[in-house]
């Protein structure tokens, strides 16, 4: 009792106060690298943006966007995906893809097929009720992006594209290929 009172004690103190919003980009200093706090820059607009998607999906949807991102998934590939395409596609673990597969099914979004030449393989589906469902919520998704990105004009997006499309490009010679190879057992002692 005492604590909610001192809560809206302090939230009343606030109220005339202008707070600060804190996010990543707020770890960076001036005398930080450039790199550094373009980084944080990036970083901190995608968490902005995704922070509000995922609040609009829940909100408008009482749904999440790993929900989301499976169903997109399937709507571009009518014929369905493989539960490990999934999990490729949507980098998560296939315990994951299974869990949110296992909810989409239960309320009729999904469905799972029996591959016919490989009994092993299941291939995941979105039913018509599903694909009306992700249709509805994936308007909804481009209106808020729209949104979001409003206030640049369509020549800052255009020049944004080109310059986040060479950053890739040069970021991608940097990747660490994948270890697909068994530990030897002085590796797992460590």
């Amino acid at each position: 009792m005492g604590t909610s009172l001192a809560l809206r004690k302090h939230a009343s103190e606030l109220a005339g106060a202008t707070v600060a919003f804190v996010d990543l980009e707020t770890r960076a200093t001036k005398d930080d690298h450039q790199a550094l706090r373009l980084w944080l820059r990036l970083l901190s607009c995608t968490v902005c943006i995704e922070n509000h998607v995922r609040g609009r999906l829940r909100h408008e949807f009482a749904t999440t966007l790993p929900r989301f991102d499976l169903m997109a998934q399937l709507e571009r590939h009518p014929n369905g995906l493989r539960m490990s395409e999934l999990s490729k596609r949507l980098m998560v673990s296939g315990g994951n893809v299974t869990g949110i597969t296992d909810q989409l099914e239960r309320e009729k979004l999904v469905a799972r097929n029996l591959n016919r030449e490989d009994r092993r393989t299941i291939t995941v589906k979105l039913t018509e009720s599903g694909l009306k469902r992700f249709r509805e919520m994936a308007a909804s998704h481009e209106r808020w992006i729209i949104e979001l990105l409003g206030g640049l004009n369509q020549e800052d997006k255009q020049a944004m594209l080109g310059m986040l499309r060479k950053l890739k490009t040069h970021s991608r010679a940097f990747a660490v290929p994948a270890m697909n190879h068994r530990l030897s057992s002085e590796d797992r002692k460590k």
